[in-house]
């Protein structure tokens, strides 16, 4: 492990695995560095992968107040540090590398959850409702909100998560799903944003996700002056590892 400081001095750690030119994962909500390790070991014949704790999550401070812009500066400072050429985001995450800025020379983006036209409705007062939690000390009510309303999976299957080891590790993730939810704006897609950028961008979706989500994928990169977009074969809102670095090795190594 190692860490960088951000502008405002908050440590940001992260690892390094495999050689090549630089790539950083950016997680998306509910998710840390040990999320990502699968994916890095992958990646990790083809690419210096850059692996990091988004801030408030694993190995990563979490100075407060939050703000949005912190999180763009904490990827400026893990890019500078690392001297990364590319980028792949994924879900919530995309978010943070396109309000940074992309600087970056091409980018991948992997399923973000723009609610575009037959996406369920957001969960009512959904923010503020997860500052509630949050506030109370109720961090599994978060997390239990975040998931049975916001993903949509059955109370049931929560309940399930509860009884493991994994939910220590999620409700001290679960006050940075406030950061994601900021970060995601109003859900939509960020037309104006996307057509402001050169980068080239390819948006990643699996063929077993939701429909909405693939259009949601669509959409942005039709949104992007040089978006391509592409589905392969995986489960609900993932490609495996190894259909992830196939595609990526093709993709940054191409021109």
């Amino acid at each position: 492990m190692e860490k960088v400081v951000s502008q405002d001095g908050t440590e940001i750690a992260y690892d390094v695995v495999g050689s090549g030119p630089g790539l950083v994962l950016i997680a998306g909500a509910f998710t840390d560095r040990s999320f990502f390790a699968p994916y890095a070991e992958a990646l990790s014949g083809a690419f210096t992968v850059v692996n990091y704790d988004r801030r408030g999550r694993g190995d990563s401070g979490d100075t407060t107040p939050y703000a949005v812009e912190r999180e763009w500066e904490d990827l400026d400072a893990v890019r500078t540090a690392t001297g990364a050429r590319y980028a792949c985001a994924f879900s919530s995450g995309v978010m943070v590398l396109l309000q940074a800025g992309l600087p970056f020379e091409k980018v991948a983006i992997m399923e973000p959850p723009f609610r575009v036209e037959g996406a369920p409705p957001a969960p009512e007062r959904y923010l503020e409702r997860l500052q509630e939690y949050v506030d109370a000390g109720n961090p599994g009510g978060a997390a239990e909100l975040f998931m049975v309303e916001a993903v949509g999976q059955p109370k049931e299957v929560v309940d399930q998560i509860r009884e493991t080891p994994m939910w220590a590790g999620l409700e001290a993730m679960a006050h940075t799903l406030v950061y994601d939810g900021l970060q995601m704006r109003d859900s939509a897609v960020p037309v104006s944003l996307l057509s402001s950028v050169s980068t080239p961008v390819l948006g990643l979706y699996s063929n077993a996700s939701p429909e909405w989500m693939q259009r949601a994928v669509q959409e942005a990169v039709a949104a992007s002056p040089n978006g391509t977009a592409e589905g392969h074969d995986g489960t609900f809102h993932t490609l495996s590892p190894e259909t992830l670095a196939a595609v990526l090795t093709g993709y940054f190594s191409a021109g």
